[in-house]
């Protein structure tokens, strides 16, 4: 009997029997529905950190804050996701990323679309001019350009108070300043003071919070005008402290309020997502359309400069171009309820 060769044994006919598989397996015999698991496992996440901040505790470090003040960039994440499961052609993974989908879309959907027409009642601006901005003068050319019945800034040093006074002085003969903070309006103004938003470990002095009674033709508006500490990203985490008892003290004099229409303009040094914003947002009324990035001005992440409103609904808000300053200056719109 002849021995057979090693092409006719039938191991060797085994392997070149043509492979058949079902259609959407690849070479490890894996489904569209089995690729992809990881895949889908960051997406749920995704849509849980989306649906649930707050459930990510601030200690240590504050990462509860971190995370909602870049809350809207996961929808970059969504975006690798989906092209990864595409290159996967995972339909586990695809199918698992309408939850993130769904969560983002149902915090920021409304930023994104366009803002409905109607009637406005007060346009308003809030810049942080900068201590460090070498041109004031174009500074306040900038902001008056954009025509809006009060304009509120922060950062306002003694050198540089004259230049904007001057300045502003044609369209806007009503001002009052307090400490760095002060604002500029059309309309007449009254009863000013000073807000005591200072952080009880702060000796020096420290004046960054001011009030005042606008006289519109739509009746009275108490307008405040704030700068909250700055917040620090290092080695310990996110460093808000400060931030956030200061936003308590504001908040406090805010309710304390007997007109019934307030605006809130000021950088406060936190996105309206962030918890440490919290006694704020759960008072005010905060932009229905537009996300403004404000800040860094070279290459904006974040609006820390915000306009919230008690009585009135700011219909929408955006930035203007640069005008001298890290921050971007941000001109909202508001309607009376």
């Amino acid at each position: 009997m002849a021995e057979k060769t090693g092409a006719d044994t039938p191991t060797a006919r085994k392997a070149r029997r043509p492979v058949i598989r079902w259609p959407g397996e690849d070479a490890r015999g894996r489904s569209v529905w089995t690729r992809g698991r990881v895949l889908a496992a960051c997406a749920v996440l995704t849509a849980g950190l989306l649906a649930f901040p707050g459930l990510v505790p601030n200690t240590p470090g504050r990462l509860g804050s971190l995370l909602e003040s870049f809350l809207p960039w996961l929808g970059l994440v969504i975006v690798v996701l989906l092209g990864l499961a595409a290159l996967r052609r995972s339909a586990t993974a695809l199918l698992a990323l309408l939850l993130p989908v769904v969560a983002w879309t149902a915090l920021f959907g409304g930023l994104v679309r366009p803002a409905q027409g109607g009637d406005v009642d007060l346009v308003v601006v809030q810049h942080n001019v900068s201590d460090e901005n070498d041109d004031p003068a174009g500074t306040a050319r900038a902001l008056a350009g954009a025509e809006p019945d009060l304009i509120a800034l922060q950062e306002l040093l003694p050198s540089a108070l004259p230049v904007y006074e001057e300045e502003l002085a044609a369209r806007y003969p009503y001002h009052e300043v307090r400490g760095t903070v002060g604002l500029w309006s059309v309309h007449p103004l009254s009863d000013t003071r000073a807000v005591d938003i200072k952080p009880g470990d702060i000796e020096e002095y420290w004046s960054r919070g001011m009030r005042t009674v606008v006289h519109t033709p739509h009746g009275e508006i108490a307008a405040y005008v704030a700068h909250l500490p700055s917040v620090r990203l290092g080695a310990g985490g996110f460093a808000s402290a400060r931030r956030d008892e200061s936003a308590e003290r504001l908040a406090r004099a805010i309710a304390a309020e007997d007109l019934p229409r307030v605006v809130l303009l000021g950088d406060l040094n936190g996105t309206v997502e962030d918890r440490g914003l919290a006694p704020l947002t759960d008072r005010l009324n905060v932009p229905e359309s537009g996300f403004a990035f404000s800040f860094p001005a070279a290459f904006p992440v974040a609006r820390i400069d915000q306009v919230m409103a008690r009585s009135a609904t700011v219909s929408r808000i955006h930035t203007l171009p640069t005008a001298g300053s890290d921050h971007l200056p941000v001109v909202a719109y508001l309607r009376w309820e």
